[in-house]
């Protein structure tokens, strides 16, 4: 919500502001009013509101004076000038000194919704850049720009961090009511039209402590919250907003709603996983079957994490890769982390559907039976298909299913066919797009993203600079 106060010397006046607009319907919310510009300016230097309603004429001083002392402040708190006069000289230095609007008393009712709507864009804009700025700041090794954009790290030595992140199960932005929850977050960011993080910061580890209620995924049509370790080295934020993410991606492997917190228990996986390594570089084909039936089982019993399906994904791609090379040198095998690993596979059964799949082929090479020109056919088809579905969610698994070829076939003619994976070939088509979108459309970026394909804009940023080299916003800029 955007914190409101209204000053006025003339409390009817401050009455007459408050019942002119709908201000919950619109994202507002009135935190304080007052008849003292004194106490006003002491407000706002203390709370910091997103908006102040003031007069022009006050005893004490003027509404412009109150505004160019919240400039001076370096303040970034905007304001509405709402005078009984309607001199245009008044209007022309509101204006200069960066008021939103200036509007006469008492207010006309038939201009309050348009005011309100234009007012309740300009600080959804305003939210959305210094949003994306935060993102970019926060994957930055330079911290000076986050020191610039937020306070969060004022004097970090002596407090703790805490990172939490919220998935919702649509793609509507889930407005959390933050009184639902047993925390103040210090930060709260948008990483996409599904996910929310905040930053938590407090001088008392044990104010870190964060338990939740279950109703509120019911209440909030929540579907999972990723909890990171505590820190008191704000150097480690990047660290904990992985954490965080890799709690939340849980419902990846179970597929149920739930609260996750981070916890590394590669130990307990790493014997399991190894030994399904080594049953492939013996090339023990008759056991392959059962230990990858059971491996599923496995994950669900220890309560195993995405950090888990990060080493299983990445070091049975090295056995089968350093095993069967010439086999499966066309097969997409490549070494991912989790976001990406979430991005091809819909879920940790699908996952372990594909690595069944490539070790039946590698069992059963001599006794292929499609055949080859019925292959290509339908595989002309799948590459139309995708050409004109890039921006949904697509998965290897879905499409050889539709189109009626094995999976594992699909990888080897991507890559003989077009020069590249199926990731890669998708993620192309989405990055081309989102580069037509930002120079030629006034979208924003977490919009573009979204357009494209990207329901999480961390990610997106993350892979739009991999393969342009730099960062969405620089791309625009230039």
């Amino acid at each position: 919500m955007n914190r409101v106060i209204i000053v006025d010397d003339e409390p009817w006046a401050i009455k007459g502001i408050r019942n002119a607009f709908n201000w919950t319907k619109y994202g507002f919310e009135i935190t304080g009013q007052f008849t003292s510009v004194h106490k006003a300016f002491d407000f706002i230097c203390e709370d910091r509101p997103d908006l102040v309603f003031t007069d022009i004429r006050m005893p004490e001083i003027s509404g412009l004076d109150l505004m160019k002392k919240t400039k001076d402040m370096g303040l970034d708190v905007e304001f509405v000038v709402v005078s009984g006069f309607a001199e245009f000289a008044y209007a022309q230095e509101a204006l200069r000194y960066g008021a939103l609007d200036y509007c006469l008393k008492p207010l006309d009712i038939e201009m309050a919704d348009p005011l309100i709507e234009k007012l309740a864009l300009h600080f959804s804009t305003k939210r959305g850049i210094k949003n994306n700025q935060i993102l970019e700041a926060l994957t930055s090794s330079d911290k000076s720009e986050l020191n610039r954009l937020t306070q969060l790290f004022d004097h970090s030595t002596d407090y703790y961090f805490r990172v939490i992140i919220m998935y919702s199960n649509g793609e509507k932005k889930h407005d959390h009511d933050i009184s639902a929850f047993n925390f103040k977050p210090t930060l709260t960011v948008d990483l996409g039209s599904r996910k929310t993080l905040y930053i938590l910061k407090s001088e008392n580890r044990m104010d870190l402590d964060v338990r939740f209620d279950s109703a509120v995924f019911s209440d909030l049509d929540i579907k999972a919250v990723g909890i990171s370790s505590i820190s008191n080295q704000y150097d480690h934020m990047t660290k904990l907003i992985k954490e965080a993410d890799i709690a939340a991606s849980t419902v990846f492997i179970n597929e149920a709603n739930g609260i996750f917190e981070y916890e590394q228990k590669l130990n307990l996986a790493k014997p399991y996983i190894d030994g399904i390594c080594s049953i492939i570089q013996e090339k023990k084909f008759e056991e392959m079957n059962d230990i990858m039936d059971r491996l599923m089982v496995f994950f669900h019993q220890h309560h195993l994490g995405m950090g888990e399906v990060v080493y299983l994904w990445n070091q049975l791609v090295s056995s089968l890769v350093g095993s069967y090379y010439e086999e499966l040198q066309y097969m997409e095998l490549d070494f991912l982390n989790y976001s990406e690993l979430k991005e091809r596979f819909e879920t940790f059964e699908s996952l372990c559907s594909f690595l069944t799949d490539i070790m039946t082929y590698v069992k059963q090479l001599n006794h292929q039976s499609a055949n080859e020109g019925d292959k290509n056919f339908y595989f002309a088809q799948m590459v139309k298909y995708i050409d004109t579905h890039f921006q949904s969610e697509l998965y290897l698994k879905d499409l050889s299913a539709k189109f009626l070829i094995n999976q594992v076939y699909c990888c080897q003619l991507f890559k003989k066919n077009l020069g590249k994976t199926f990731s890669e070939y998708v993620t192309d088509l989405r990055i081309k797009k989102a580069c037509e979108l930002l120079k030629h459309t006034e979208l924003s970026i977490d919009e573009i993203a979204a357009k494209v394909g990207y329901m999480d804009y961390y990610y997106f940023n993350k892979v739009f600079k991999k393969q342009s080299g730099i960062t969405p916003t620089k791309f625009r800029k230039s």
